[in-house]
């Protein structure tokens, strides 16, 4: 990583309070400037809290905005571990946003590599044969350094010419978008908190970049909100080496 900005919270409430801020402020810019907001969804525990709070924020613009999906575990919609199931149950059946501006990632075709392409077709008859210039990506970390569904050690991570790839967690398969995608957003925002967290945290920000998560470099704005776990192991004053 090159440029980014770090804020940390006292707790996790006070942590989803400023997402919903980000969230706002960039919906309100981008439908501003070209009418319409797109996001890029992350799964995992921080982020469902967030959907669920965004679900009972008044005032958003779901009309304008379009949802896309980060990842996905290879799985069927669903399944308990699906994160389109997860996004459906805390945000989607609670708001109003029209069913053709939401884009979960396809996983019934029995063939990631084809379900792969296939979103990527997606986006491409959405963006155009430019790669997506997406509003705002969520994105967690794992307390492997993965993000997204870029593992370390793993062919995803060499993905250049594609947008949408198999990822490998093991012997399981996941869809995710690859870094070319990631790195062309106008905001990335790493959601991470937890106590567990705090090791990876620290190696991710003090060290030359080795870790998937290291290698999210947007054109646009890259931001770390933590709380007070995930951030407990960084040094203080906490002056990352790369920053």
């Amino acid at each position: 990583m090159q440029g980014f900005q770090l804020e940390i919270f006292p707790e996790g409430p006070v942590l989803i309070q400023r997402a919903i801020e980000i969230w706002q402020a960039r919906s309100a810019a981008a439908i501003r400037e070209r009418g319409r907001f797109t996001v890029a969804l992350a799964g995992g525990s921080t982020p469902k809290k967030l959907y669920a709070a965004l679900a009972q924020t008044p005032g958003i613009p779901w009309q304008q905005t379009w949802l896309f999906w980060g990842d996905e575990r290879y799985v069927p919609p669903d399944h308990p571990e699906s994160n389109y199931r997860m996004v459906r149950e805390t945000l989607l059946q609670q708001i109003g946003i029209p069913a053709a501006q939401v884009f979960p990632m396809p996983t019934q075709a029995g063939d990631p590599l084809r379900d792969a392409a296939e979103y990527e077709a997606t986006l491409r008859q959405i963006f155009g044969a430019e790669c997506p210039s997406l509003d705002l990506v969520w994105l967690g970390v794992g307390e492997d350094g993965h993000t997204a569904s870029l593992f370390p050690d793993t062919a995803a991570l060499q993905v250049q010419h594609r947008w949408v790839t198999v990822g490998q967690k093991g012997q399981e398969p996941r869809l995710t978008l690859t870094y070319p995608v990631l790195n062309q957003a106008a905001q990335v925002v790493f959601l991470v908190t937890g106590a567990n967290k705090a090791p990876i945290v620290k190696e991710a920000l003090t060290t030359e970049a080795h870790l998937p998560c290291q290698r999210v470099n947007p054109r646009g704005r890259l931001l770390w909100l933590l709380d007070a776990a995930a951030a407990a192991q960084l040094p203080l004053p906490c002056v990352p080496l790369l920053s």
